[in-house]
């Protein structure tokens, strides 16, 4: 066997274990916004902060600003205030304006509906033109938003990458998630996203891993003498 099949089948009876252990394969979570610009913006306040503060920036905003126009007509001041919990306030809420700017000019609307319907390679090329927008967010909003396949790869998935070992420990977030496409089938990505999440916040975590409690030990690289 290569060592590329032996990779991809690592990858695959790893996803096989944490599927038995949350089941996000068989009960796939919605995460989704029924317009993609919404879930490019939430994405975009998502960075560099955690779930709660984005989701508190987000919901301030969508309050003061139902309509994307309405957040473009009030100025980059009144989104600044909105979006101050999610850190970063002064880039972000430069971005969203920069980001809603252009998808009025392109599409003539506030909306990338159309661009969902462009296919996988165009709309992640166009995302990643954006202001602000890297892997990581084009990948979101493609698997999330726009059903379109895509890997995110998020702080949770990077770690758990290189801890059991699927990847050297230097390999940047962008190399995973080009590794993580092309290993697993589109099929599971949204569900084999979401379990990798769910396991690095309960069980490998950052800083104390509870290895003793991983239904995935025995695949993993990892284990420490102690454990």
């Amino acid at each position: 066997m290569s060592k590329r099949a032996r990779l991809a089948q690592w990858i695959a009876e790893t996803l096989d274990i944490l599927e038995s252990c949350w089941h996000n394969e068989e009960s796939p979570p919605d995460m989704s916004h029924p317009e993609p610009l919404d879930g490019l913006i939430l994405t975009v306040l998502s960075q560099h902060t955690n779930d709660k503060n984005r989701d508190v920036a987000y919901a301030r905003l969508k309050k003061q600003h139902p309509g994307w126009e309405s957040a473009v007509s009030a100025g980059y001041d009144s989104v600044l205030d909105a979006v101050r919990p999610a850190g970063l306030a002064p880039t972000k809420a430069r971005r969203i304006l920069e980001i809603l700017d252009i998808v009025l000019r392109d599409f003539g609307h506030y909306s990338l509906l159309p661009l969902a319907e462009q296919g996988r390679d165009e709309a992640k090329k166009y995302l990643l033109s954006l202001p602000g927008v890297g892997e990581k967010t084009a990948a979101c909003v493609l698997l999330f938003d726009m059903n379109l396949p895509a890997f995110p790869v998020d702080t949770h998935i990077a770690r758990i990458c290189r801890r059991i070992g699927f990847v050297p420990e230097k390999t940047s977030a962008d190399e995973i998630c080009a590794i993580m496409e092309r290993e697993v089938p589109p099929s599971r990505y949204l569900g084999g996203h979401v379990n990798i999440i769910d396991h690095g916040r309960a069980v490998c975590k950052a800083r104390y891993p509870l290895c003793q409690n991983c239904a995935a030990a025995v695949l993993c690289g990892f284990l420490k003498p102690d454990t």
